[in-house]
C-alpha cells in the first residue's frame, strides 16, 4: 500500500483547510461513496477484517473511504490509499480505498473535515453503538446533508432501552445477526422503524478464501507441510482450535479447563497425540495469564500457542489441520472464527448464545430453519432450548447460567455462562466419531454457510449490503436542521 504524504490535519474553519489528498487511483463519479468509520480494514480484529471484506464485496457499486481506527494507531495523521491492492483482491478495475487512520474511531472535527475533503454520499458506523456517542450527538447536522447506515453489533438480551435514541439517530440499521434484528425490533417502540430501515446482513465469509483442502485437493501437499511446520513434525491424532482474542468474555481458561476436562477422559498414552492450539497471545493485559493457568491446571497438556498475525491463506490452512474448533464465548456478537472454519468445513463446538445461534443451524418443527421472524418480544434467545433440532456441523453447548453483567455505557447485559465440564464432553464426542463422519460434517456446515437464507457466504452478504443500502438511498430524504412552530 502506497504511504501518501498528507498535510497536517486541521480543524474545520483553521487556515488552510482545503486539504488536497493526492492519488494516483482517480475516483469513479458514477458511483456513491461512503465513509466508513470502523476498525482499520487493514487490522486483524473481528471488526477490521468484516470491514475489508464488506468493502471488497461492494467496491463494485460504491467508493470507499474509511476512518481507520485502533486503541492507539501507531499510523495516525497519515492516509493510505488501498485502491491498487483492493483492485488486485476484487478484480473491480476502479475499486477505490483511502484509509485514514486513528486513535479511537475519530471525532465530530475529523468527521466534518472529510465532508469537507470528500463528496460524501452516506456515512456508515460499524461496531457497539457506545463508541458512537459522539456522533449521534452531530447525527442532525449530518442527516440534513446525508444519511447514516449503521452495521450493527450487539450481543445478548435484555433489551437496551438505553439504546433506542441511538437506533432513532440513524437512517438504516444492517443487523448481523437475527437476535440483533430483533432486539433493534423491540427496542424501537417510541418510534416504530420501517422494513427498509432495519434489516439482516450477517457476516459473510469468503468462501473462495477459506474452503476444505481433502486428499484430493491439489493443496494437500502444501497442507501437510503447513501441519509439520506448524506442529514442529510432532504425531498428532486429534486437533483442536481456539481462534479468539485472550480476553474475559472469551472464556480462555474455561476453554483449557474443558481440554483437560476431554484429556481427562482419555488413557494416557490417547492424551499425547492430542493437541489444542489456542491462536491468541499467551498473556494479554485484558484477558489472563494462559502460562500460569496450563500450569497450575493442566500442566500435562500438549497447548501450542500461534500470537502473531496469519494471513487468509494460513488461516485457511490451520481451520484445515483441526479436526474442530471450540468458541464458549459468555458473550458473541456474532464469532467470526467459528464461521471461518465452518466454512472451510471443519465442524465445530459452540455456546449457545448471541450470533453463535445463527451459525447452529437451528429448525423448527417443520423442519425449516429458524427465522429472524420467530424472535419476539416473549422470547429474543434460544440459550433456553426451545429449540434443539440443529446441524450436524455442531456440538452444542446450552449455558448453565445466566449472569447480569453491567458498566456505565452498558448498564445491563447477560452473561451466557456454559459449564467447562459440559463442553469437554462435546470434545470428546468429536473425539470418537470418525474422520470419515467428521469430514462429512465439515462439507454440511459449509453448505448451510453457502445457502442465499443464511447470508454467511461473503457474496451473500455483499448482495445484501448493496439491496439495503441502495433501498436507503432510494427512499431517504434530508432532515430539516431547523423547525420553525408557530407560538
Amino acid at each position: 500500500m502506497a504511504d501518501i504524504k498528507l498535510p497536517k490535519l486541521k480543524k474545520v474553519g483553521e487556515e488552510g483547510t482545503s486539504v488536497q489528498v493526492p492519488t494516483e487511483n482517480k475516483i469513479n463519479p458514477n458511483k456513491k461513496t461512503i465513509l466508513l468509520l470502523s476498525d482499520d480494514c487493514r487490522m486483524t480484529s473481528g471488526v477490521g477484517v468484516m470491514s475489508l471484506e464488506l468493502i471488497r464485496q461492494t467496491c463494485q457499486e460504491y467508493n470507499w473511504i474509511q476512518i481507520g481506527g485502533a486503541i492507539k494507531h501507531p499510523e495516525e495523521g497519515q492516509v493510505f490509499d488501498c485502491s491498487d491492492d483492493l483492485q488486485k483482491q476484487s478484480g473491480v478495475e476502479d475499486a477505490f480505498l483511502l484509509v485514514y487512520p486513528t486513535s479511537g474511531y475519530g471525532n465530530d472535527e475529523l468527521v466534518r473535515q472529510m465532508m469537507s475533503m470528500h463528496k460524501i454520499d452516506a456515512v456508515m458506523i460499524y461496531t457497539d453503538p457506545r463508541f458512537w456517542k459522539w456522533l449521534f450527538d452531530m447525527s442532525h447536522e449530518l442527516r440534513s446533508q446525508v444519511p447514516i447506515f449503521y452495521y450493527n453489533i450487539w450481543d445478548d438480551l435484555p433489551y437496551p432501552m438505553w439504546n433506542e435514541p441511538f437506533y432513532e439517530s440513524v437512517d438504516l440499521l444492517m443487523n448481523i445477526t437475527k437476535q440483533t434484528w430483533n432486539i433493534v425490533r423491540n427496542v424501537r417502540e417510541n418510534v416504530p422503524i420501517e422494513d427498509w430501515q432495519n434489516t439482516l446482513v450477517p457476516h459473510g465469509i469468503n468462501e473462495d478464501v477459506f474452503f476444505p483442502i481433502n486428499k484430493e485437493h491439489e493443496l494437500y501437499p502444501k497442507l501437510l507441510e503447513f501441519k509439520d511446520k506448524t506442529i514442529r513434525n510432532k504425531s498428532t491424532k486429534f486437533i483442536m482450535l481456539w481462534n479468539n482474542r485472550n480476553i474475559r468474555r472469551k472464556l480462555p481458561g474455561d476453554v483449557v479447563l474443558s481440554w483437560k476436562h476431554f484429556l481427562d477422559k482419555l488413557p494416557a498414552e490417547e492424551r499425547k497425540n492430542c493437541l489444542m492450539i489456542m491462536k491468541t497471545p499467551p498473556v494479554d493485559p485484558n484477558g489472563t495469564d494462559l502460562v500460569q493457568v496450563l500450569k497450575w491446571n493442566c500442566p500435562n497438556a500438549e497447548v501450542l500457542f500461534i500470537p502473531e498475525r496469519l494471513s487468509e491463506h494460513d488461516m485457511n490452512m490451520l481451520y484445515n489441520i483441526s479436526d474442530i474448533t471450540i468458541n464458549i464465548a459468555s458473550n458473541e456478537g456474532f464469532g467470526l472464527g467459528t464461521a471461518e472454519s465452518l466454512m472451510a468445513g471443519t465442524p465445530v463446538v459452540i455456546n449457545v448464545t448471541g450470533g453463535l445461534q445463527d451459525q447452529c443451524g437451528f429448525k423448527k418443527e417443520d423442519g425449516s430453519y429458524l427465522s429472524k421472524e420467530d424472535y419476539t418480544k416473549e422470547w429474543g434467545s434460544n440459550h433456553d432450548g426451545r429449540y434443539k433440532e440443529h446441524g450436524e456441523w455442531v456440538k452444542p453447548i446450552w449455558p448453565a447460567c445466566r449472569s447480569l453483567q453491567g458498566s456505565p455505557p452498558t448498564p445491563y447485559i447477560f452473561d451466557d455462562r456454559p459449564r467447562f465440564e459440559d463442553a469437554g464432553d462435546k470434545i470428546y464426542e468429536w473425539y470418537k466419531t470418525s474422520n470419515e463422519d467428521r469430514e462429512k460434517a465439515g462439507q454440511a456446515g459449509r453448505e448451510y454457510c453457502l445457502l442465499p437464507e443464511t447470508m454467511l457466504s461473503a457474496k451473500n452478504m455483499g448482495k445484501a449490503f448493496i439491496e439495503s443500502m441502495n433501498t436507503a438511498f432510494d427512499k431517504w430524504e434530508p432532515i430539516k436542521q431547523f423547525q420553525v412552530y408557530e407560538v
